[in-house]
């Protein structure tokens, strides 16, 4: 499917404007959700009889969250100019941060509900540090015409211009070319199957436990009064401790796939990636809150394909992009580097071939790193296995634990073994002319193709044991992605092979001689 960008003209304003007047309506609701904990606190205590103080505690509470509101509006602006996208804030401290428009590797539209409500968007310029909280610039409450207009003007040029852009003004305009789109991947309704094998939903869990206790504790409610808290605890109390235990598991069994299938379509709805003729990729998704990532192909250094070990036993697999400018320690899917969410393999696949413009690498076969490597992945398994069922057998000894816990732990053995030979048989690299593929994990086993001539250095590190057994862990480094992908445990010699053939040249200064 390709769609056509119609041609227009594009205006950059170069005076300081604000953000949209409409964030006036935002930005207090904003303030006030990071006041909920002591807004909770205050009217807990009003309801145990705190009297009319504690109501102007919260009158005075609402009113400083939605003073913070205001201020935020009125002590913020930002200006476009043909060099650098500029944001100025502060009150007291006046500060002004520049990004130089040649440094911008990403720019992320989102728009949460509230957002989308007033007809909002935020936008995030991104200059390419990795994992840097201060990464760029924020322009949080832009309208959406405005927003489309600068994500174009600044990654899609020559630009096309959204009629009505309130926001970016009005000044000198050029011709822009028309561009073209190419929808590569579009979210189907039955890839939600995949929703419940992401685990995506113990994150909510743990999100929702430490909410929730946190509220508790600040509003002093005993969770053991409630009805349905109260009913629940006595009947597992009536229950022997194994079937209690059971009964708990399989409800968070539950809730997990639940929250996850929800995640899912959270994250992931009406998920779509196109390729412009402007030489970028485009990824939109989300629900309640749409999220747009726009990722220049000429910063694209490779893919990962990545296969959850339950996602993989239905055979469903994910592709992230290796890229420079893009976040990836916030995790995947919060981060921009998707480039498709949990899906079938074939699809994974080939989408991954068709964005690095050569399908061998994900299909070619692998060297495997021998018997001294698996043997490894087995030692490993069988010594944590047993320190762990050596610590339950002292509690059972010492401490008059139950000898149920005993006997629970003794399948930790041939678990053990079972990932150790999944570990075993993931692992394996290759090596192309333009390739350096290599594959490794179980519970989330990852392959990485990475192109060559990305590959700006090598790390060789050997551990006691590895030095005994004869491996080497030959780590590339690039400036995309994580920048450091490894091939673990493979022979000294072939670690060498691979390093000197994939960039030639590059070891001879440090092992001439």
């Amino acid at each position: 499917m390709t769609t056509a960008l119609e041609p227009a003209e594009a205006a950059v304003d170069e005076r300081w404007r604000r953000l949209s007047p409409r964030m006036l309506a935002v930005h207090p609701v904003m303030e006030l959700r990071r006041l909920i904990f002591p807004l909770v606190a205050v009217l807990v205590g009003l309801r145990n009889g705190d009297g009319g103080e504690g109501g102007w505690w919260a009158l005075g509470i609402g009113g400083v969250g939605i003073g913070l509101g205001f201020l935020r509006y009125f002590t913020t602006s930002f200006r476009i100019t043909p060099a650098s996208v500029q944001v100025r804030r502060g009150l007291l401290r006046r500060r002004t941060l520049t990004v130089p428009r040649d440094r911008v590797r990403t720019v992320d539209v989102t728009s949460h509900v509230l957002h989308r409500i007033f007809g909002l968007a935020r936008v995030t310029v991104g200059t390419g540090k990795t994992d840097k909280k201060n990464d760029g610039v924020k322009l949080d409450g832009l309208s959406k015409a405005a927003a489309e207009n600068l994500h174009r003007e600044l990654l899609h040029r020559p630009a096309a211009t959204v009629p009505g852009a309130d926001g970016l003004g009005a000044g000198a305009a050029r011709p822009a070319e028309a561009t073209s789109e190419t929808v590569l991947a579009a979210m189907r309704p039955a890839w939600i199957r995949y929703g419940p094998f992401t685990l995506s939903g113990l994150l909510t869990i743990g999100v929702l436990f430490g909410i929730g206790s946190r509220l508790v504790s600040e509003s002093h409610v005993d969770l053991t009064k409630i009805g349905v808290v109260h009913d629940s605890i006595s009947y597992l109390r009536d229950r022997p401790l194994p079937v209690a235990i059971l009964l708990v598991s399989a409800a968070v069994v539950v809730f997990t796939a639940i929250a996850s299938t929800a995640g899912y379509v959270l994250a992931f709805w009406k998920f779509r990636l196109s390729r412009h003729s402007s030489g970028t990729l485009h990824v939109r998704r989300g629900l309640l809150t749409t999220r747009n990532t726009t990722i220049e192909e000429r910063r694209l250094r490779g893919v990962e394909l990545s296969e959850p070990l339950l996602l993989r036993a239905v055979r469903g697999a994910r592709v992230l992009a290796i890229a420079t400018g893009l976040r990836v320690g916030r995790g995947a899917e919060r981060g921009g580097s998707v480039l498709l969410p949990p899906a079938p393999r074939s699809v994974a696949v080939a989408l991954a071939g068709t964005v690095a413009g050569d399908a061998a690498p994900l299909s070619v076969p692998l060297t495997r790193h021998g018997p001294r490597a698996s043997l490894r992945r087995f030692t490993r398994a069988a010594t944590v296995s047993t320190v762990l069922i050596l610590i339950v057998l002292a509690f059972v000894l010492f401490a008059g634990a139950p000898w149920w816990a005993f006997w629970t732990a003794v399948p930790l053995l041939p678990i053990g073994a079972l990932l150790a030979l999944d570990r075993a048989g993931s692992l394996g690299h290759a090596l192309t002319p333009d390739w350096l593929v290599s594959r490794h994990g179980s519970l989330v086993r990852r392959r990485y193709v990475l192109r060559t001539d990305a590959v700006i250095g090598w790390n060789m590190t050997t551990s006691l044991f590895q030095r005994r057994a004869g491996l080497t862990t030959l780590t590339a480094t690039t400036a995309g992605g994580n920048q450091r992908y490894s091939i673990l445990d493979v022979p000294d010699a072939e670690a060498l092979r691979v390093a000197r053939t994939a960039v030639p040249g590059l070891l001879e200064q440090f092992l001439a001689g």
